[in-house]
């Protein structure tokens, strides 16, 4: 379905996003976007549950992200836009697809950046024992708020600094993860496969301790989506996207699958610490390097805030491009200085009642929240993959010169991808924790479809 030609409130003002990214800022952004929040936290838990074994379940859920990566970069690079994989769901699916893809991920990125804020500021309370988690917090939204709702540059300049200080981090913990593997490094000793093959194997739990480490790997993935929107406000929008997901697979290999190879290899998978200080750090205490398991922690804490900021940017500009579509409250299009200032705000509000909910009713409320957002990554890979089957034949007959990336072996690797999303949506249903995260999940999705339908009917009525 072709892209609403209404004039929009930004339009109508004579004001439009800005393209103040330069392309130093969208390639770390890439790379940066890749080494997330939920590979520092969330991961300790994947290993737990499977054992050395959560490297396969890495492998799995990475060759999925690589294939939705392609599928959401051959039509971005087609048709930049902020809405990304929304506006496409839009063009492929009509505006309900658009309406309710774009809208679960916004409540997903505005959840995120309350999880986040809160996950930092307990990271900093462990310095400064005597000050309050939710100050710690609120000052991070001021920041990142402010840095947003000022230029996308500042956005851009924050994730340079934050993805380098990631990437650098993360390099050097497998410099020296593999030196220890290798007995190179001075005072520590080859662990050989002991770890491997020990302490009941290389599945010690079996393939239902695979599943949850697969469950847990997949979510670690969230945030590669933000190099697309991203793209929308770069200087070459086109070569941008192409370059990030042209790369992605080294990425994806080297820092995921890589990082939690070297961790199972030197440290016991059932080590308290894994879960109790997260992978990194256990690693880095293990190999008694001086210092080295607190420096790891300021790292985390780095993830955590460069994960803050690019949620307010990501949620900010999704929904900037929904009201530009028609799809939303006209205040939230209102764009100043290139910036969509009202969506910031919006966005960062957002996310500070998540976190108010945290402390007000941690028992029903907050929890009921983050069940809801539990599995929206995969209804939007979802929406991606069955846009890039529509969509892919009209760009070969209408465009084809703007098939600068192009999907692999089309249409059988995006039929693939998809059949592991099922893959996925079957084995949450089958386990009781993420069972919870799917129904509350499916129900919002539902919600949003319906209110997409009758909204789009209004509209061709009228």
């Amino acid at each position: 379905m072709p892209h609403t030609t209404t004039e929009t409130p930004a339009q109508a003002d004579g004001a439009s996003l800005s393209h103040g990214l330069k392309q130093r800022h969208l390639s770390m952004i890439a790379l940066g976007g890749v080494i997330g929040a939920g590979l520092f936290v969330g991961s300790g838990a994947g290993i737990a549950a499977a054992g050395p074994s959560i490297v396969i379940a890495y492998i799995l859920s990475g060759l999925l992200v690589m294939l939705v990566m392609r599928m959401l970069g051959e039509m971005s690079a087609a048709h930049p836009s902020s809405g990304s994989f929304s506006a496409h769901a839009e063009r492929a699916l009509g505006p309900w697809a658009g309406f309710t893809a774009g809208w679960s991920f916004w409540v997903l990125l505005c959840t995120a950046v309350g999880l986040e804020g809160i996950g930092a500021a307990k990271i900093v309370t462990t310095w400064l024992p005597h000050t309050p988690e939710w100050a710690w917090v609120a000052l991070f939204m001021v920041v990142f708020c402010g840095a947003n709702l000022a230029a996308v540059k500042n956005f851009g300049e924050f994730e340079f600094w934050f993805a380098a200080l990631k990437v650098g981090a993360i390099s050097l913990f497998l410099v020296l993860g593999g030196l220890a593997i290798a007995g190179l490094l001075p005072g520590t000793d080859a662990p050989g496969t002991a770890n491997l093959t020990g302490e009941g194997g290389f599945l010690p739990n079996g393939s239902e301790g695979l599943i949850i480490g697969l469950l847990a790997s997949v979510f670690a993935y969230g945030g590669l989506e933000t190099v697309t929107i991203a793209a929308a406000e770069s200087e070459n929008p086109v070569s941008g996207v192409a370059r990030a997901v042209r790369t992605a697979m080294w990425r994806i290999a080297l820092f995921y699958i890589g990082s939690m190879a070297v961790v199972v290899t030197l440290v016991p998978w059932d080590s308290k610490e894994v879960v109790e200080k997260g992978p990194y750090v256990a690693a880095l205490d293990h190999l008694g390097i001086p210092g080295a398991g607190q420096l790891m922690n300021v790292v985390v804490l780095v993830a955590l805030l460069s994960a803050m900021n690019a949620n307010i940017y990501g949620s900010s500009r999704i929904a900037y491009s929904l009201v530009e579509r028609g799809q939303g409250p006209k205040a939230l299009g209102r764009v100043a200085g290139g910036v969509p200032r009202v969506a910031v705000l919006a966005s960062s509000v957002f996310g500070f009642v998540c976190v108010v909910l945290s402390y007000w009713r941690p028992d029903d409320v907050f929890p009921w929240l983050l069940n809801m957002i539990g599995a929206v990554i995969l209804v939007v890979w979802i929406f991606i993959a069955v846009s890039q089957l529509r969509l892919r034949s009209r760009l070969e007959r209408e465009a084809p010169e703007k098939l600068v990336v192009r999907m692999w072996a089309f249409p059988v690797l995006t039929w693939v991808a998809l059949a592991g999303m099922v893959a996925i949506f079957v084995l949450m249903a089958r386990q009781p924790d993420t069972r919870v995260q799917l129904y509350s999940t499916g129900a919002m999705t539902l919600v949003l479809a319906a209110a997409g339908f009758a909204w789009q009917r209004a509209r061709s009525r009228n």
